[in-house]
């Protein structure tokens, strides 16, 4: 029931001032019964005994015209046209299939970041997953190979728990960008559910091994209509990088010159309608994903739909029912009352 009145709005909400008709309808009442009344003169004081006394009919009375002000009332309601409105939106959207392409070789251990440059990039790689909910996501690792860690999925909590198990020496060590980026494009090649489709591949060095050079598989990702944003990871200069293994299984780090393929992975965002960026520390890396982010936007449509209908009828139905009673208890109970 509350609900009901909940949604109920008027087409003419000024009619209410009518409702003022009815505290001059009351005064009107009142001053006619109280002061409007006939006098009566008795031959003698003896003679009021033989009057009849007040019936409580000629209180209950006021019930009729207390009656006829609540018909009044909803009568104004009508002519103030009452209307229930209904509104929903259907919305649809369009998700993005997206494919990080992370790089794990060994100078991803690099100390530019803090704690090193995989370090960051797990973390930022998380947090975009998370702004991503409509979207499917796959995860693809490289170093001197390249492998799938995690296929498409929706499933962003399966996802980022095999994002974090990533680390340095999974696979032989070096910097296949090429086959990086062929395994990505092939994880999408084939998924038609989605209009747009997107990698992002991050990298800290030159390519240097694997069997797909980076221009061909850039080509290929065109072909299939992929977008790849591109991200140079390290800073400018020197670096403290992992040079060797020492006998305790610790890595010995030394200060390196910070190497990175610029002109490639710009070439590769050309050709492919993406983007190059470089991150040289945390946050301009955040900054990165956050501007990705931004520009691959899910499509979303949202349409408004609002129904209305005429709510009069339950109002007129109780203003004929008050008038009933009203007529009712006149004609029966309180016939007899002057």
């Amino acid at each position: 029931m509350m609900d009901f009145f909940n949604s109920i709005t008027f087409v003419h909400p000024g009619m209410f001032w009518l409702l003022l008709v009815i505290p001059l309808l009351v005064t009107y009442y009142i001053f006619r019964h109280n002061y409007g009344t006939a006098e009566v003169i008795l031959p003698s004081p003896y003679a009021t005994g033989q009057m009849p006394k007040s019936s409580y009919k000629n209180y209950l009375r006021h019930v009729l015209f207390g009656l006829r002000m609540l018909v009044v009332g909803l009568l104004v309601v009508i002519i103030a046209k009452p209307q229930s409105s209904m509104s929903w939106k259907n919305i649809t959207t369009e998700g993005i299939d997206i494919v990080i392409a992370q790089d794990i070789s060994g100078s991803m251990l690099s100390t530019d970041f803090n704690p090193n440059r995989i370090g960051a990039a797990k973390r930022v790689d998380s947090m975009f997953i998370n702004a991503r909910a409509d979207d499917k996501i796959g995860l693809v690792i490289f170093s001197g190979q390249a492998f799938t860690q995690c296929p498409l999925t929706t499933d962003h909590a399966v996802i980022k728990n095999l994002l974090s198990q990533i680390h340095t020496g999974m696979v032989e060590d070096g910097t296949a960008i090429g086959d990086g980026l062929a395994t990505a494009v092939s994880r999408l090649k084939d998924d038609n559910s989605t209009k747009s489709k997107v990698i992002v591949l991050l990298t800290d060095g030159v390519n240097n091994m694997g069997s797909v050079a980076p221009l061909t598989a850039a080509g290929i990702a065109k072909a299939f209509g992929v977008r790849v944003y591109t991200i140079g990871v390290g800073t400018m200069g020197k670096a403290m990088t992992p040079d060797a293994i020492m006998p305790n299984g610790q890595y010995h780090y030394s200060l390196q010159d910070v190497e990175i393929d610029e002109a490639l992975l710009k070439q590769i965002a050309d050709m492919t309608g993406g983007k190059y960026f470089r991150a040289t520390d945390n946050e301009s890396l955040k900054k990165i994903y956050s501007e990705i982010d931004k520009m691959e936007k899910s499509k979303i449509t949202e349409k408004d739909f609002t129904d209305r209908a005429e709510e009069f009828l339950p109002f007129a139905i109780a203003a004929c029912a008050l008038l009933l009673l009203e007529l009712l208890l006149k004609n029966s109970l309180f016939r007899t009352v002057p």
